[in-house]
């Protein structure tokens, strides 16, 4: 039996938590935020920053395996934790900074959109000139939920990012026409190997709206996805689980961002597969056998925002007896904060999707 120390406190550690304590181990979590949502589940937090070094000792210390549920951790941190941070530092390394990342899924033989490396105002007009417009400036590190980017769209736009420029490291990348977003999320232990289905994935202002599974897109193109996980998860000694995020092209993958953690397009597997993406997490970093990502029954994930929870409160009574609620104990509602997220379980995903249209959480037409 072990003791399980998750860095990082939100609703991914909370989830990982709510799996591992259902097999029965012990827990301890290390959040700046008393009461955070992991900690309302795990026997114990260290409140504490991330970046206070001796607390990752204290953390290492008292687990017998170390996990995490978010990349931007400092390299003093990981290394303070040593050898119980079962995923090792390397892909860790990669993912938390985007050129890094992009080279190393370049190096692994797979595609990216075209990009630029950012230092300088120079640097943007380069870009420019290079990908042309539109293209996106995101911050090489510390993103998420489209925080850190900036989308280029005019010349306008041009001249006040020139303006407004602040000098750290980004990226550029040029916009591609997608057809779709998918993604697909892999586990790896030390002897196999278990991908998840593809999910189709629809964002509103930057941040994940619906995953929508089975895809609809080919059969040919799931496959494409599926091979391209389990072919990155090998090439980079994963141990855990990562998040491929991938743009649909015609007829081709591109490869959009990586997560060496559960992701929140995963979601939809706690309710729909076999296994949850975070039982497999659980099970790949205490050395169990990984268990059968099957699909049970065709879903839609819907995220529930800050200026969502009112409506859901609202809504509850109406939803379907298939529709199942996940809120992640956030004491704070704000705009675009994720506060939780629905399962929608019905016969195909457009029944799913129509009840996504029915209801008013939202207020907007799905797509």
């Amino acid at each position: 039996m072990k003791k399980i120390g998750i860095l990082g406190g939100g609703q991914l550690g909370r989830m990982m938590a709510l799996s591992a304590r259902e097999m029965g181990y012990e827990l301890l979590t290390l959040d700046p935020t008393e009461n955070a949502p992991c900690a309302q589940i795990t026997d114990q937090q260290i409140v504490a920053d991330f970046t206070d070094v001796e607390a990752a000792k204290r953390l290492a210390r008292e687990s017998d395996v170390v996990t995490y549920e978010f990349e931007n951790i400092s390299h003093e941190v990981a290394m303070a934790i040593g050898d119980k941070l079962v995923h090792g530092t390397e892909l860790l390394f990669q993912t938390q900074h985007r050129i890094r990342e992009k080279e190393m899924i370049e190096r692994n033989g797979y595609q990216v959109a075209p990009y630029h490396a950012v230092h300088t105002v120079a640097d943007l007009k380069e870009a420019s000139e290079r990908l042309g417009l539109p293209f996106v400036l995101k911050t090489a590190r510390f993103g998420y939920d489209g925080k850190g980017q900036t989308v280029i769209r005019t010349t306008a736009d041009l001249t006040n990012a020139i303006e407004t420029f602040e000098p750290t490291e980004y990226v550029a990348e040029k916009w591609l026409p997608f057809d779709q977003e998918i993604s697909v999320i892999v586990t790896r232990s030390e002897r196999e190997t278990r991908v998840f289905p593809v999910s189709e994935n629809i964002h509103r202002d930057n941040i994940l709206h619906l995953s929508i599974v089975p895809p609809r897109i080919s059969s040919e193109l799931s496959q494409q996805a599926i091979d391209l996980a389990t072919n990155i998860a090998e090439a980079v000694g994963l141990i855990g689980t990562l998040a491929i995020e991938l743009f649909v092209v015609g007829s081709e993958i591109i490869v959009n961002e990586l997560a060496p953690r559960p992701h929140n397009s995963g979601h939809y597997s706690i309710d729909a597969c076999e296994t949850s993406q975070f039982e497999q997490h659980i099970r790949a970093i205490c050395g169990l056998p990984l268990g059968d990502t099957r699909l049970t029954t065709p879903v839609v994930m819907a995220n529930i925002l800050g200026q969502h929870v009112t409506a859901l409160s609202e809504e509850q009574h109406t939803l379907s007896a298939r529709t199942k609620v996940h809120l992640y104990g956030k004491q704070e509602a704000k705009t675009g904060r994720k506060m939780g997220h629905l399962n929608i379980l019905a016969d195909s995903v457009e029944e799913a999707l129509a009840e996504v249209e029915r209801l008013q959480i939202w207020k907007e037409t799905v797509r």
